[in-house]
């Protein structure tokens, strides 16, 4: 491993007895000792800390630079005000995703985006070539003098309420944004997180004096979580993962950026985004997906296969590549697919809890054609077996503060068949 990149945190994750992987070209955590079923269960029930320093952190400013991430980018950069962060796609022409990102705006005249870490030199060259047809668009590459961590799961802002010595966390607003003093250094604090988590912090650090903090989380008995639950709390919520929803598909052919369920809202057709790359391509993709969502497929050439995902109802595990059967018609893939750990909650609703009972579920993302709905049951070829699954709306909920709740197929078919029940009387 020492021709891997290292964070700044690459000691701690050896004092900790992590298993190291080559990530990316990093050198990065899989998981700790405790593994990476109790991590995963550590973020939806208490708190977890991750080292994403390895992702790209790019600097923009300069007068022109408004106008050129309107261009380059899917979202409407100029409702960002300063405090605000967005979700976007780096798109091209065809309506494709280079890498999705997010924009971070803490002060007036400066933007940070964070990129995937594969992709870091990809996007750097291309933002350099994009840039030198715009006027005064300054462009830093600061992801190794800034380190990045994320804190997630329902104790995370007593945790940060706790070490702040001045200044204040972001209102409590997903995508919201401050600055506080935390050891005696200033701190990006963003309302953002790749783990579905109601409650949850990305913190931008000075590299100097980044290890200090996270000693400072860790001596709080936050448990440290690696790439593996980074992975399995990101599928639970149905986020995308460049290279598996984004990107190409198993046959090579690209994934439009309105197959993915999430990435469809980065999008924004705004007027003050002109023509922007790939507005046309987008455009198609858009007008077919309303039509889809309504049972109209006359323009499914435009969007044909849409993500989704699906609960396992037989026993077996879905993988990224598995073929997604319709009947005999062969209909997708499997994008990402892994069993995750939940916690079985008591009552009802937002006054529901986590009991101390978990269980395991087969869950995954399928890239299938987009004439199938919600409740349709496919099969899924694991090693030559084909083994049922359902699709369903969604694997987690996040709308009630502070927990992450499971949603079970189990609970669907109940309320689906309550609805049914309801509609006779």
């Amino acid at each position: 491993m020492n021709s891997l990149n290292k964070t700044v945190f690459f000691d701690r994750h050896v004092s900790l007895k992590a298993t190291m992987i080559d990530f990316g070209g990093w050198s990065m955590p899989l998981q700790y000792p405790t593994g990476i079923i109790k991590e995963h269960l550590a973020v939806r029930r208490y708190v977890g800390l991750f080292d994403v320093s390895h992702m790209g952190r790019f600097v923009f400013s300069g007068k022109g630079t408004l106008n050129f991430l309107q261009h380059v980018l899917t979202n409407n950069a100029s409702a960002l005000n300063p405090g605000m962060a967005q979700y976007t796609i780096i798109q091209n022409s065809a309506g494709g995703a280079i890498d999705d990102a997010y924009l971070y705006r803490f002060i007036e005249d400066e933007y940070i985006l964070v990129v995937n870490a594969s992709n870091r030199v990809k996007d750097w060259e291309y933002f350099q070539t994009m840039a030198s047809q715009f006027q005064q668009v300054h462009i830093v590459d600061r992801s190794e003098e800034m380190a990045m961590v994320s804190l997630q799961g329902p104790m995370s802002e007593m945790i940060l309420k706790g070490i702040i010595s001045s200044g204040f966390l972001p209102e409590p607003v997903k995508n919201r944004l401050s600055i506080a003093e935390i050891n005696g250094t200033d701190v990006l604090i963003s309302r953002t997180g790749y783990t579905g988590e109601p409650l949850g912090f990305e913190l931008f650090l000075p590299r100097d004096k980044a290890v200090d903090i996270w000693d400072m989380l860790i001596d709080k008995e936050v448990s440290p979580i690696g790439l593996g639950a980074r992975d399995t709390l990101r599928l639970e919520a149905a986020l995308p993962l460049y290279g598996h929803e984004l990107g190409y598909d198993p046959e090579g052919k690209e994934i439009p950026i309105f197959s993915c369920p999430i990435s469809r809202f980065a999008v924004s057709f705004h007027e003050s985004k002109k023509n922007f790359i790939g507005r046309d391509a987008l455009l198609r993709q858009y007008e077919a997906f309303k039509r889809i969502r309504e049972k109209d497929y006359s323009k499914i050439t435009d969007l044909p296969r849409i993500i989704m995902p699906l609960t396992i109802v037989e026993k077996g595990v879905a993988r990224s590549g598995f073929k997604v059967f319709s009947g005999e018609k062969h209909v997708g893939y499997i994008t990402s697919g892994t069993t995750v750990p939940y916690y079985i909650f008591e009552g009802e609703g937002i006054l529901s809890r986590p009991t101390e009972a978990t269980g395991m579920r087969s869950i995954g993302l399928g890239f299938v054609d987009s004439n199938l709905r919600v409740s349709d049951t496919v099969d899924v070829d694991i090693r030559g077996k084909k083994v049922k699954a359902l699709i369903v709306p969604f694997h987690l909920r996040s709308e009630a503060s502070p927990y992450a709740r499971p949603i079970l197929r189990e609970r669907l078919a109940k309320k689906k068949a309550k609805t049914v029940t309801s509609s006779h009387r």
